[in-house]
């Protein structure tokens, strides 16, 4: 059928270079794509609530917090790559109007880090780490058109 559809469009496969055969083998079927979503993103979810419960562990309890938290946010965050593919989700993380929510998610993923291993302030940790879920929803909004005008408006009728 796509050799058909190719032929009646005027796109001859012999006029095909060899990436794009290439790139059509590697791809991954849509149900694939959904599979590795779904995993992705339950693994994710999975590491923060594990980073959660290990909060209340003595001693290490906020560092294993830390970790799993911000792996399971990069993980969540990554779980999108499996439907969008690698190179657009790249590109589409850095266009203007979402340049600044992606700064501040990969700062506040950085800064999390630091803060319990590099400069062991374990207030200023739990502190990015709220700072961090704010970002990456602000984030997750930017790709759901107008949520984010429908959220500055909801909070500018509440605190009027």
């Amino acid at each position: 059928m796509d050799k058909l559809k190719t032929v009646l469009s005027g796109q001859d496969s012999e006029d095909r270079g060899g990436l794009s055969e290439v790139a059509e083998a590697a791809s991954l079927s849509w149900g694939t794509r959904i599979k590795g979503f779904i995993a992705c993103f339950a693994t994710g979810v999975l590491c923060s609530l594990l980073g959660t419960l290990l909060l209340w562990v003595p001693r290490k309890g906020l560092y294993l917090f830390v970790v799993f938290y911000t792996l399971g946010n990069i993980a969540s965050i990554g779980s999108t790559i499996f439907l969008m593919g690698p190179v657009r989700q790249l590109k589409r993380m850095f266009e203007p109007t979402r340049l600044i929510a992606t700064i501040m998610v990969l700062l506040c993923f950085a800064l999390t880090l630091c803060s319990v291993f590099w400069w062991h302030k374990k207030g200023l940790a739990l502190i990015f780490c709220i700072l961090q879920s704010l970002a990456l929803t602000w984030y997750s909004l930017s790709f759901i058109p107008f949520a984010r005008d429908a959220v500055k408006k909801c909070f500018t009728v509440f605190l009027a």
